[in-house]
């Protein structure tokens, strides 16, 4: 018996009407082979299980009809293995008739391909058929790339806002400003920095142990200034074991496990610490009222601070944990006088006189 003689008769499959895509029937989706709780499942970084999650959703809610927003529609009862490449190129289709940005739709595309892969692996579909469906080209952009390189004076005011003359001390601001600081310091991402633990740091170092992308460890050091920070915050949590920077509750009490361990803040949690105190710095730098500001720019940040230093790419790639030099090159978002200097060091060759010639 062949892999395609033991797969289920082909379910109905999804039709263009109107244009929405739409479910023709309800198909039951088993709950033991189910390919979005398996690519979900999958997935180490819990942020990247939000995100990928999300895509899913949206993906499921275009093809029924549904509202975007309608979180009743989720993707882990839509029949992924249905689709078929006729079904996919509408879906993309569908996409980009949204007015999203090329990245956010090629996100969505990862996970669609991802899923049907999924498919594939619980016996769903057959490889050929699950290939075909997932053969959709990425969209292509020229726009400039997302995010910023952040000024010195924009991070000497981030932390100075989390000095709080009212508050000498306080421990959200001491915590809050080792944060920033290590994300300044060490170009961590942003699920990296919350999943640090204490056994993580090692104080005598400067370095912390991180668990990047793709479940690999690296070494990612810290400088002194920052390390000073670390040690003044550890000094006001403690040394239990469990998160290295922790949630609070109001009144600076650690928010805690069952087991009575620091809990691990979310990367939105971290995010909205990140914009209170860039809403308190723009109070005494108005240069950045009004701008927005990210986790993942301190990483830009970082990175174009090790170009401008000399450091060689290769280098700067195993800092940053990234697989390939090409995606470090991508994060350089150092600003045009950084560029416009380079460029101008060069010289025009001087022409050598030729023999014979007169002097």
């Amino acid at each position: 018996m062949t892999t395609t003689d033991r797969l289920p008769a082909p379910a109905p499959a999804p039709h263009h009407v109107a244009g929405e895509l739409v479910a023709a029937d309800v198909v039951r989706v088993d709950p033991i082979r189910n390919p979005y709780r398996a690519y979900l499942d999958n997935l180490r970084s819990p942020g990247s299980k939000v995100a990928m999650r999300g895509c899913l959703d949206r993906l499921a809610r275009i093809i029924r009809g549904a509202d975007l927003d309608d979180r009743q529609v989720t993707g882990e009862d839509f029949p992924w293995h249905v689709l078929r490449y006729e079904h996919t190129t509408r879906l993309r289709a569908e996409l980009l008739r949204q007015g999203w940005s090329a990245a956010y739709i090629n996100k969505h595309l990862v996970a669609l391909r991802r899923v049907l892969k999924e498919s594939w692996r619980l016996g769903l579909v057959s490889l050929e058929e699950s290939q075909r469906a997932g053969d959709l080209a990425p969209e292509r952009t020229s726009v400039q790339p997302a995010g910023q390189h952040l000024p010195p004076e924009v991070v000497a005011a981030l932390l100075d806002a989390c000095d709080d003359p009212d508050k000498p001390g306080d421990p959200a601001g001491v915590r809050d400003k080792a944060m920033l600081a290590t994300l300044y310091g060490a170009g961590l991402r942003r699920e990296e920095l919350v999943l640090l633990t204490l056994a993580d740091w090692n104080a005598d170092e400067h370095e912390f142990r991180v668990l990047g992308k793709g479940n690999k460890e690296r070494d990612a050091y810290v400088p002194d200034d920052v390390a000073k920070l670390i040690a003044a915050w550890i000094n006001v949590r403690g040394r239990t074991p469990g998160a290295l920077f922790p949630p609070m509750w109001k009144g600076g009490r650690l928010r805690t496990t069952d087991d009575g361990r620091p809990a691990h803040m979310t990367g939105q949690a971290l995010r909205k610490i990140l914009l209170k105190r860039f809403d308190q710095a723009a109070q005494s730098e108005p240069t950045i009222a009004g701008k927005k500001v990210a986790p993942h720019d301190f990483r830009r940040t970082f990175i174009g601070q090790l170009l401008d230093a000399g450091v060689d790419l290769s280098t700067a790639q195993a800092l940053a944990g990234h697989a390939s030099p090409t995606t470090t090159a991508r994060y350089d978002r150092r600003p045009k006088a950084t560029r416009r200097a380079a460029v101008k060091r060069l010289r025009l060759p001087d022409r050598a006189p030729q023999p014979g010639a007169d002097q």
